[in-house]
């Protein structure tokens, strides 16, 4: 059923599918392959009874192949992991492969020793600190660099612009009215050094409220009650009514209430509480005046 010899002789001579020829030899790219050269004793699909070793995540197995699975393609291969100590690992090589040929011992051997070699180098390198080399397409640099040009061209632009806006407002291009921004307005007053000054309104208003309290203050005005002006009209007398029916129209008439410079604002109005107490038998009222 398996014929080793011929198996060779039409690969060798006819077609193989992991054979690659180049100027120097034939290599092998079967991955059961122990040597990874393309010879009678290396290539595992002419050798019946045959054996290699295969990496997985690290963790080294030895793969097996004998005569006797051949009818089973799944169960072909038996696998038998190997210690990550190398002594431990070549002892059990050679505890597995105890009666199997000595050349092909040899090369399972080497080809531990290798990958061995391999990994504790991978680990070196691992710890070292390299720079990572990173690829940037030729596209993204022209978009990018096209950005930039542009960017520029409107930074020029937008100054060219602002500072034409400037020398036309000093020329008095745009009259005396201006609706400036209020970041703008902020810069050119910290360019050109302008001062505010605030205006008399305020100075205004405090004169007009100094003679309206001396008006107010006026005994003949006020009479003899303080609150008598701002008490209830059913408990002033009628003289004292009189003269606050001619001051209250003049608190809210238009011409003070459109004026902002003469505007005054209305006095809180005054309570009063009677309390009657009782003294020797007679009652008696006291007065008390409320803020």
């Amino acid at each position: 059923m398996q014929h080793d010899d011929l198996i060779w002789q039409v690969i060798k001579n006819n077609h193989c599918s992991y054979m690659c020829k180049i100027t120097t030899g034939s290599f092998c790219r079967n991955v059961y392959n122990v040597t990874g050269i393309c010879n009678r004793s290396s290539c595992p699909l002419a050798n019946s009874r045959y054996a290699t070793i295969r990496d997985h995540d690290g963790v080294f197995y030895l793969y097996m192949k004998t005569i006797e699975r051949a009818h089973k393609p799944n169960e072909l291969w038996e696998r038998v992991k190997l210690p990550r100590n190398y002594e431990k690992a070549i002892e059990t090589i050679d505890k597995h492969l105890e009666f199997w040929p000595k050349l092909l011992i040899h090369k399972i051997k080497q080809r531990l020793t290798k990958m061995t070699q391999c990994r504790i180098r991978m680990r070196k390198l691992e710890l070292k600190v390299r720079e990572k080399i990173m690829t940037v397409p030729r596209k993204e640099k022209k978009r990018e660099a096209r950005r930039e040009e542009k960017a520029e061209k409107a930074a020029v632009l937008d100054k060219s612009i602002e500072t034409e806006l400037l020398e036309r407002l000093k020329k008095g291009v745009y009259g005396d009215i201006y609706n400036y921004p209020v970041e703008a307005y902020n810069n050119i007053l910290e360019m050109e050094e302008i001062e505010y000054v605030e205006g008399y309104d305020g100075l205004e208003e405090e004169e007009d409220m100094e003679d309206f309290d001396g008006f107010m203050n006026d005994e003949g005005l006020m009479g003899n009650d303080e609150g008598g002006m701002y008490e209830d009209d059913e408990e002033a007398d009628p003289l004292e009514q009189q003269i606050a029916k001619k001051l209250r129209p003049s608190y809210g008439s238009k011409s003070q209430k459109t004026d902002s410079h003469y505007s005054v604002k209305k006095p809180n109005r005054k309570g009063r509480v009677i309390i009657e107490v009782e003294e020797e038998g007679e009652p008696k009222q006291k007065t008390l005046l409320l803020n």
